[in-house]
């Protein structure tokens, strides 16, 4: 038996068949809730904790929006509202990025906390004195100065209490994703007085969620260096708290996150629950004591961004955000898939397409193991070569396999060939698969990026089907019979380069070989088209050199 096609094969399909079955992981219902919203606050253990009571009427995002005087914001990436009713950051729309590619319409991401996918964050102080009024979500504010905000102009709201207390909140907004909010207290009594500051991310609904075993999509924190992920349907049944010397939290999407950055150097305690909706947010442990004819000011930022690794990666440099690139999900091959990336997005830049990146990416990678491959393929050559004389030894030793076994084993001393060689490339390259799969099913800069020809996104499937002839009979398939042109192709030069490598002298393992190619063009099919574009060329590639050093390992053997 050739132990090594054999360990080549069921590692390949382990590997891709547990990537296949990630495609049918079931997706939980969304979660329909009646809207709350914040109101009463409540003395915890060690610090006040946000409550949510009242419920609100389900109205669509256009008439939420109508129903509250709003200050516009707007740069380059971001168009928005501020809401004056509870100064709630409740409406973003991200500018360059559209719902899909037959669209016009484009991402948006935040909506008001009464309408169906309510989505918003509020920040402010909060306090254990009951006596005190503090604004909620009802309070409106009043605006000073600039009637709108954009990068080069901040903007200044404020609101007053009965009982000589002013809390301000002054907004800026850098030209990407950031907003810096510094609150403030002013008080004009006589009376000391204890606050807290805190910031919350508030969803009403599960939003449609890949549901992948290699994706997560969630609330998020990284706390103390700790990273922490938590699903939907784990904060449905445990409420999440812990404190903190450090770190940041908020909501990820698969290409969307928003996200909160608590106050530098102050002790905070992060929670994550859910209520009919769910929160995240950060309440200062210790007080800020607002003195007799004083103020009090804090500064916290929010990043509601598009996951770019150029935008994640500067914000974390730039703001002193540890792990904070760990926003994008990189998964536990972080070495290798997100140096993949730079390597792909080097050669876009290089080359102005990103399925050519992958194709010069594959080259690299075909280099970078090409003495690995060498020696590979110098052991299969000769493999090759000895088979008439393992057919020999079988015939002869036909009745008594420990002789044939010694005898093989024998055979492959004298002739110093490692049977077991030929499956290394294939395991080597297993981590890379999984590494690119990574890279094209998280990063946003892959998502909606054309090939040429047919394929207009490279994030996912090839959209043609053998079964319609590649559109020439004028029908479109079900989805499970769309295997399109590139996984033909992978198949076939899966199937070529099968040609190449010494046969299996046992005839029933001979079939499953020959009906491997054809299954894992089955199996790769639904897989994102840069994939698949990666797995051919890589045969191609692995073909040529198999083919090069078999000629040279045989002028060798023949001389």
């Amino acid at each position: 038996m050739d132990t090594r096609n054999v360990i080549a094969a069921i590692s390949l399909s382990a590997a891709v068949i547990i990537l296949y079955s990630l495609f049918f992981a079931p997706v939980p219902e969304t979660v329909k809730k009646n809207v709350d919203e914040l109101k009463k606050i409540e003395q915890g253990t060690d610090t006040p904790s946000l409550d949510q009571k009242e419920k609100v009427t389900e109205i669509s995002r256009e008439e939420a929006l109508s129903q509250s005087e709003r200050i516009q914001f707007e740069n380059q990436s971001i168009v928005g509202s501020i809401s004056l009713k509870g100064a709630a950051i409740d409406d973003l729309i991200f500018k360059e990025y559209k719902v899909s590619l037959d669209s016009d319409k484009k991402v948006k991401l935040l909506s008001p906390r009464n309408s169906k996918d309510g989505y918003f964050i509020e920040s402010g102080f909060i306090t254990t004195d009951k006596n005190i009024n503090i604004p909620n979500s009802e309070s409106i504010w009043t605006i000073s100065g600039n009637n709108k905000l954009t990068d080069q102009s901040p903007i200044k709201l404020s609101w007053a209490n009965d009982q000589g207390i002013i809390f301000e909140k002054e907004i800026s907004l850098d030209d990407k994703f950031l907003f810096t909010i510094k609150q403030r207290i002013i008080n004009s009594t006589e009376k000391v007085y204890d606050f807290y500051s805190y910031a919350q991310i508030i969803r009403n609904e599960i939003p449609e969620i890949s549901n992948f075993y290699i994706l997560h999509e969630g609330l998020l924190a990284d706390l103390d260096d700790e990273l922490i992920e938590e699903d939907y349907d784990d904060i449905q049944e445990k409420k999440f708290t812990r404190t903190s010397q450090k770190g940041w939290l908020g909501i990820s999407d698969k290409f969307w996150i928003t996200s909160l950055i608590p106050p530098s150097g102050k002790e905070f305690k992060t929670t994550f629950d859910y209520k009919n909706k769910f929160r995240a947010n950060f309440v200062t442990t210790e007080p800020h004591e607002l003195k007799k004819n004083s103020s009090i000011e804090e500064k916290i930022q929010i990043i509601v961004a598009a996951k770019r690794v150029d935008v994640i990666d500067g914000y974390a440099e730039s703001l002193n955000i540890d792990k904070f690139d760990l926003a994008i999900d990189w998964g536990i091959l972080y070495f290798i898939t997100k140096p993949l990336f730079f390597g792909i997005d080097y050669f876009f830049k290089l080359l102005g397409n990103y399925g050519l990146a992958i194709i010069a990416i594959t080259i690299c990678i075909r280099l970078a193991f090409f003495p690995l491959a060498n020696f590979s393929f110098r052991s299969m050559a000769k493999m090759k070569a000895l088979q008439p004389e393992m057919t020999r030894l079988k015939e002869l030793h036909k009745e008594d396999k420990m002789k044939l076994q010694q005898a093989m084993m024998a055979l492959y001393k004298k002739e110093k060939v490692n049977p077991m060689s030929g499956c290394l490339p294939i395991l080597v390259q297993i981590p890379v698969f999984f590494a690119l799969y990574k890279v094209l099913f998280v990063t946003i800069e892959m998502r909606q990026m054309p090939f040429y020809g047919w394929i207009r996104d490279l994030s996912e499937r090839d959209p043609t089907s053998l079964f319609n002839l590649f559109g020439l009979i004028p029908w479109d398939p079900p989805s499970f019979l769309l295997i399109g042109v590139w996984p033909c192709l992978m198949g076939l030069s899966m199937f070529i380069q099968q040609k190449l490598n010494p046969a299996p002298p046992d005839p029933i393992q001979a079939k499953i070989f020959m009906f491997f190619p054809l299954f894992l063009t089955v199996i790769l099919a639904p897989f994102p088209s840069g994939l698949v574009i990666y797995w051919t060329v890589n045969n191609i590639l692995t073909m040529a050199q198999q083919v090069f050093i078999m000629k040279r390992t045989t002028i060798k053997t023949t001389t």
